[in-house]
Protein backbone atom coordinates (compact mmCIF):
# COMPACT_ATOMS: atom_id res chain seq x y z
CA UNK A 1 0.00 0.00 0.00
CA UNK A 2 1.10 3.22 -0.92
CA UNK A 3 1.43 6.05 1.31
CA UNK A 4 -0.82 9.28 1.00
CA UNK A 5 -0.02 12.01 -0.34
CA UNK A 6 0.04 15.99 1.02
CA UNK A 7 -3.31 17.00 -1.30
CA UNK A 8 -4.55 13.20 -0.37
CA UNK A 9 -3.82 13.59 3.65
CA UNK A 10 -5.14 17.22 3.87
CA UNK A 11 -8.20 16.10 2.02
CA UNK A 12 -9.30 13.59 3.75
CA UNK A 13 -9.11 14.75 7.55
CA UNK A 14 -11.56 17.63 7.54
CA UNK A 15 -13.85 14.67 6.39
CA UNK A 16 -12.96 12.03 9.27
CA UNK A 17 -13.61 15.22 11.40
CA UNK A 18 -16.74 15.59 10.03
CA UNK A 19 -17.79 12.09 10.88
CA UNK A 20 -16.42 12.09 14.36
CA UNK A 21 -18.17 15.36 15.03
CA UNK A 22 -21.59 14.02 13.98
CA UNK A 23 -21.18 10.72 16.25
CA UNK A 24 -20.49 13.49 19.40
CA UNK A 25 -23.12 15.52 17.98
CA UNK A 26 -26.45 12.82 17.90
CA UNK A 27 -26.37 12.37 21.62
CA UNK A 28 -26.41 15.94 22.35
CA UNK A 29 -29.20 16.61 19.97
CA UNK A 30 -31.20 13.68 21.41
CA UNK A 31 -30.79 15.55 24.72
CA UNK A 32 -32.14 19.01 23.51
CA UNK A 33 -35.22 17.32 22.09
CA UNK A 34 -36.14 15.45 24.83
CA UNK A 35 -35.76 18.42 26.82
CA UNK A 36 -38.20 19.85 24.87
CA UNK A 37 -41.08 18.00 26.20
CA UNK A 38 -42.09 16.99 30.09
CA UNK A 39 -39.30 15.02 31.28
CA UNK A 40 -39.73 11.46 33.37
CA UNK A 41 -39.35 12.15 36.82
CA UNK A 42 -38.97 9.51 39.86
CA UNK A 43 -40.35 12.14 42.60
CA UNK A 44 -44.14 10.92 43.23
CA UNK A 45 -46.56 13.99 42.60
CA UNK A 46 -49.79 13.34 44.47
CA UNK A 47 -52.47 15.95 44.02
CA UNK A 48 -55.16 13.68 45.56
CA UNK A 49 -58.21 11.87 43.72
CA UNK A 50 -60.27 13.91 41.54
CA UNK A 51 -63.33 15.12 43.13
CA UNK A 52 -66.14 13.17 42.50
CA UNK A 53 -69.09 14.96 44.11
CA UNK A 54 -69.64 18.25 45.99
CA UNK A 55 -69.26 17.80 49.62
CA UNK A 56 -72.03 19.73 51.83
CA UNK A 57 -73.41 21.26 49.15
CA UNK A 58 -77.19 20.26 48.18
CA UNK A 59 -78.67 21.17 44.89
CA UNK A 60 -81.32 23.97 44.92
CA UNK A 61 -84.91 22.45 45.07
CA UNK A 62 -86.77 22.00 41.83
CA UNK A 63 -88.94 24.99 41.02
CA UNK A 64 -91.54 22.67 39.67
CA UNK A 65 -92.03 20.67 42.91
CA UNK A 66 -94.94 22.23 44.77
CA UNK A 67 -93.96 24.71 47.66
CA UNK A 68 -94.16 23.14 51.18
CA UNK A 69 -96.65 24.65 53.16
CA UNK A 70 -95.48 25.62 57.46
CA UNK A 71 -93.01 27.01 59.68
CA UNK A 72 -89.64 27.43 57.91
CA UNK A 73 -87.42 26.61 59.93
CA UNK A 74 -83.45 24.75 60.12
CA UNK A 75 -81.83 22.20 61.77
CA UNK A 76 -77.77 21.13 62.13
CA UNK A 77 -76.60 18.03 60.43
CA UNK A 78 -73.10 16.92 60.96
CA UNK A 79 -71.16 17.21 57.57
CA UNK A 80 -67.33 16.15 57.66
CA UNK A 81 -66.22 17.53 60.77
CA UNK A 82 -68.62 20.45 60.63
CA UNK A 83 -72.12 21.47 61.37
CA UNK A 84 -73.90 23.23 58.70
CA UNK A 85 -78.13 24.04 58.67
CA UNK A 86 -80.57 22.26 56.35
CA UNK A 87 -83.68 23.59 55.75
CA UNK A 88 -86.85 21.97 56.93
CA UNK A 89 -90.41 22.94 57.15
CA UNK A 90 -92.94 22.46 60.56
CA UNK A 91 -96.27 22.72 60.88
CA UNK A 92 -97.31 24.71 63.52
CA UNK A 93 -101.57 24.94 64.15
CA UNK A 94 -102.64 28.52 64.13
CA UNK A 95 -103.71 30.56 67.10
CA UNK A 96 -101.39 28.05 69.53
CA UNK A 97 -100.67 30.02 72.81
CA UNK A 98 -96.31 31.12 72.86
CA UNK A 99 -95.61 28.84 75.55
CA UNK A 100 -97.15 25.75 73.87
CA UNK A 101 -96.03 26.92 70.51
CA UNK A 102 -92.34 26.59 72.04
CA UNK A 103 -92.83 23.31 72.67
CA UNK A 104 -94.30 21.60 69.46
CA UNK A 105 -91.35 23.36 67.66
CA UNK A 106 -88.96 21.93 70.10
CA UNK A 107 -90.70 18.54 69.41
CA UNK A 108 -90.64 19.45 65.64
CA UNK A 109 -87.37 20.11 65.30
CA UNK A 110 -86.37 17.08 67.64
CA UNK A 111 -88.21 15.03 65.17
CA UNK A 112 -86.49 16.37 61.92
CA UNK A 113 -82.69 15.99 63.32
CA UNK A 114 -83.65 11.81 64.43
CA UNK A 115 -84.48 11.23 60.60
CA UNK A 116 -82.46 9.75 57.91
CA UNK A 117 -81.45 12.68 55.80
CA UNK A 118 -82.67 11.96 52.43
CA UNK A 119 -80.65 10.69 50.22
CA UNK A 120 -79.52 13.57 48.67
CA UNK A 121 -78.05 14.62 51.66
CA UNK A 122 -76.59 11.49 52.23
CA UNK A 123 -74.52 11.41 48.87
CA UNK A 124 -73.49 14.75 49.69
CA UNK A 125 -72.10 13.41 53.08
CA UNK A 126 -74.40 14.75 55.79
CA UNK A 127 -75.28 12.61 58.77
CA UNK A 128 -77.44 13.20 62.32
CA UNK A 129 -76.53 11.59 65.61
CA UNK A 130 -79.56 12.28 67.40
CA UNK A 131 -81.55 9.17 68.03
CA UNK A 132 -85.00 9.02 67.55
CA UNK A 133 -87.79 8.68 70.29
CA UNK A 134 -86.98 11.51 72.63
CA UNK A 135 -89.54 14.11 73.75
CA UNK A 136 -89.46 17.24 75.13
CA UNK A 137 -91.74 19.29 77.34
CA UNK A 138 -92.30 22.62 79.19
CA UNK A 139 -90.78 23.89 82.19
CA UNK A 140 -91.31 22.02 85.80
CA UNK A 141 -92.70 24.45 88.27
CA UNK A 142 -89.34 26.30 89.55
CA UNK A 143 -87.75 26.22 86.15
CA UNK A 144 -87.58 29.46 84.45
CA UNK A 145 -90.51 29.64 81.82
CA UNK A 146 -88.29 29.30 78.76
CA UNK A 147 -86.70 26.06 79.72
CA UNK A 148 -87.11 22.96 77.81
CA UNK A 149 -87.06 19.67 79.78
CA UNK A 150 -85.79 16.89 77.60
CA UNK A 151 -86.62 13.12 78.02
CA UNK A 152 -83.02 12.05 77.45
CA UNK A 153 -80.74 14.45 79.80
CA UNK A 154 -78.38 16.64 78.05
CA UNK A 155 -75.43 15.13 79.53
CA UNK A 156 -76.48 11.52 78.60
CA UNK A 157 -76.37 13.13 74.83
CA UNK A 158 -73.11 12.14 72.58
CA UNK A 159 -70.92 15.35 72.12
CA UNK A 160 -72.09 15.54 68.42
CA UNK A 161 -75.63 15.06 69.42
CA UNK A 162 -76.00 17.66 71.94
CA UNK A 163 -74.28 20.17 69.81
CA UNK A 164 -77.13 19.32 66.70
CA UNK A 165 -79.55 20.12 69.50
CA UNK A 166 -78.31 22.82 71.22
CA UNK A 167 -77.53 24.91 67.78
CA UNK A 168 -80.97 23.62 66.11
CA UNK A 169 -82.78 24.81 69.01
CA UNK A 170 -80.72 28.00 69.39
CA UNK A 171 -81.58 29.09 66.22
CA UNK A 172 -85.55 28.51 66.01
CA UNK A 173 -88.28 29.81 67.63
CA UNK A 174 -87.47 27.70 70.24
CA UNK A 175 -84.69 29.87 72.04
CA UNK A 176 -84.67 33.12 74.34
CA UNK A 177 -84.12 36.27 72.35
CA UNK A 178 -80.25 36.22 72.57
CA UNK A 179 -79.61 32.57 71.08
CA UNK A 180 -79.47 30.39 73.82
CA UNK A 181 -81.04 27.91 75.18
CA UNK A 182 -82.17 26.56 78.64
CA UNK A 183 -82.58 22.48 78.51
CA UNK A 184 -82.75 20.15 81.22
CA UNK A 185 -83.45 16.34 81.79
CA UNK A 186 -86.98 14.45 83.28
CA UNK A 187 -85.51 14.48 86.39
CA UNK A 188 -85.60 17.65 89.09
CA UNK A 189 -81.76 18.13 88.41
CA UNK A 190 -82.02 22.09 87.69
CA UNK A 191 -81.67 22.95 84.20
CA UNK A 192 -78.88 24.55 82.10
CA UNK A 193 -78.25 27.70 79.69
CA UNK A 194 -76.69 26.33 76.45
CA UNK A 195 -74.90 28.38 73.85
CA UNK A 196 -74.28 27.59 70.72
CA UNK A 197 -71.07 29.18 69.09
CA UNK A 198 -68.69 29.46 66.38
CA UNK A 199 -66.26 26.75 67.64
CA UNK A 200 -69.26 24.12 68.56
CA UNK A 201 -70.76 24.63 64.98
CA UNK A 202 -66.70 23.91 63.53
CA UNK A 203 -65.93 21.57 65.89
CA UNK A 204 -69.30 19.92 67.74
CA UNK A 205 -66.46 16.51 68.78
CA UNK A 206 -63.97 18.50 70.53
CA UNK A 207 -66.08 21.66 71.89
CA UNK A 208 -68.96 21.12 73.84
CA UNK A 209 -71.55 23.64 74.05
CA UNK A 210 -70.69 25.94 76.99
CA UNK A 211 -73.43 26.13 79.88
CA UNK A 212 -73.89 27.44 83.36
CA UNK A 213 -76.39 26.46 85.60
CA UNK A 214 -79.66 28.70 85.98
CA UNK A 215 -82.69 29.07 88.85
CA UNK A 216 -85.41 30.52 89.99
CA UNK A 217 -88.36 30.70 87.64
Amino acid sequence: MRPLGRREERAGTPRAGRRVLRLLTLPLLGLLVAGCGIRPTEVPTDFGPAPSRVRCSLAEPDASEPATHGLAVQVFLLCGASLVAVDRSLRVPDGTADSERRVLVAQGLLDQLAETPSAAERDAGYQTYVRGGMTVGGPRPKDPEDTLRLSTPPAELSAYSLAQVVCTFSDSAAAEGDGSVILGGPSATPPRRYDCTDEVRSQPGSHQPPSTEVTGG
